[in-house]
Parts: C-alpha cells; structure tokens; sequence
C-alpha cells in the first residue's frame, strides 16, 4: 500500500531548476543530506560561459550519484575535475 506521494517542488541550482522529492520534511528517516532530484528535459547550448553552471556549493564528504536517461551533461567540481556523463553512465 502506498502511503504517502511526494510532489516534486521546484528548487532553483542556478542555470536551472529541478523538481526536488527528497529531503521531505514529512519523511525524515531518508535524512537531511539525501537529495532526489529531477531535471528536464533542457536543452543546454554547448560552450555556456562559467556562470551558467550550478551555483558553488560546499560538498560535506557526501556522494552524489548522477544518472541520465537522455543527452549529456558535462560534471565539472571544485578539485577541477571534469567528466561527461551519457545516458546509463553513473557519475
């Protein structure tokens, strides 16, 4: 049985917005540092300047996993790591 539906909100990274499923405040045993989000479809021209890209943000020691269905995004983090994921790849 189901017992509770999560509606995505939307929540601005700053280039784009996705729809935000967890952290929920009404689901609190996923924890605060467990996002769930989806994005697009969007297209994104290739060579956007620097501050088209998602806003800096700390990272805690936490992993993050990014799954595409579609297209090609290029991740790129404050190390200066930079890696291309495709559809089925998990970054």
């Amino acid at each position: 049985m189901i017992e509770l539906v999560i509606e995505q909100r939307r929540r601005d990274l700053g280039s784009f917005e996705v729809g935000r499923v967890l952290p929920f405040a009404r689901h609190r045993m996923v924890g605060p540092y467990i996002f769930f989000d989806r994005m697009g479809p969007k297209d994104l021209a290739p060579g956007l300047p620097r501050e088209a890209d998602v806003r800096p943000h700390p990272h805690i020691g936490l992993s993050t996993i990014t799954y595409l269905f579609a297209g090609e995004i290029m991740h790129r983090d404050s190390l200066g790591s930079e890696q291309p994921i495709q559809p089925g790849e998990v970054n």
